[in-house]
């Protein structure tokens, strides 16, 4: 089937809820504070040269949260590293998901990182980095659900997702707009799942096994939905930091850096 095991290309943004079970994380990396994040960013602050904004939406486990009144996870501290590279300030703006885009676009933000992926649509707005880590969508059920494989969704599934992520996209793409209710976070499709308003959730593998941990009588599915690479959005006016970011990258790679900051949140199965 034209879902399964598909490359995504588009910004994924699964919203949590701040009581579910996250990773552990290290210390923040980010200079802004988590109830600071309806700070207005004006465009002098981004592309200063001397500190680099970045967008994201700290609901997203492990790859950005908020732990303790601080910004924690995958891509909090890769942006320091990369921040650090570039001798610049990593300021971290927490907005709306649908906003990253046009506030990179805009020059608001220097970049957004978000579990983002790429796809063609994006990229008429703004460029992406090179990949820097992988994902998969996944399928939430409940126990001893008849939805075993991905094989068993129709336009006949109740599917939940969370607006405007892949999951979003590709089910109402391969499944039509009846068979897909959108909610406003992953927390919330949960919800309606757990009370049987649908029968499945489609999030991020790493959310979903958040979700799985703190509900009781839920279980992912073990045929992933699809898989996609997460990279950074940078503005197309500016193609000096696109460069600077991608061979900052390319060095956190070569180091081993990003693996082992990876390695810090997800444990290889």
């Amino acid at each position: 089937m034209k879902h399964f095991k598909r490359l995504l290309a588009c910004s994924l943004a699964v919203v949590m809820a701040g009581s579910i079970l996250v990773a552990c994380g290290g210390s923040s990396t980010g200079s802004s504070e988590a109830d600071d994040s309806s700070a207005e960013t004006t465009e002098a602050d981004a592309g200063s040269g001397e500190k680099l904004v970045m967008a994201t939406n700290a609901t997203f486990p492990p790859y950005e949260y908020v732990e303790g009144g601080e910004y924690e996870g995958i891509d909090v501290e890769i942006a320091g590293k990369i921040a650090e590279k570039l001798g610049r300030e990593l300021e971290i703006q927490d907005v709306e998901f649908d906003s990253i885009i046009g506030g990179v676009q805009s020059g608001k933000y220097d970049m957004g990182m978000a579990g983002m992926t790429v796809t063609e649509e994006r990229k008429q707005s703004v460029n992406f980095t090179d990949s820097y880590a992988s994902g998969i969508q996944s399928i939430i059920v409940p126990e001893g659900s008849a939805i075993a494989t991905v094989d068993d969704l129709s336009s006949d599934t109740r599917i939940g997702v969370q607006q405007g992520t892949t999951g979003d996209i590709y089910a109402t793409d391969d499944y039509g707009d009846g068979a897909v209710t959108a909610y406003k976070n992953g927390a919330d499709a949960v919800q309606a799942l757990l009370t049987d308003k649908i029968d499945c959730v489609i999030i991020d593998n790493e959310p979903a096994k958040s979700f799985v941990e703190a509900n009781e009588g839920l279980t992912i599915l073990d045929t992933s939905y699809a898989e996609e690479d997460y990279a950074i959005c940078i503005s197309k006016d500016n193609e000096d930091l696109l460069t600077e970011i991608n061979d900052a990258l390319s060095e956190l790679k070569a180091d081993g850096t990003i693996d082992e900051i990876i390695g810090k949140y997800i444990t290889a199965e």
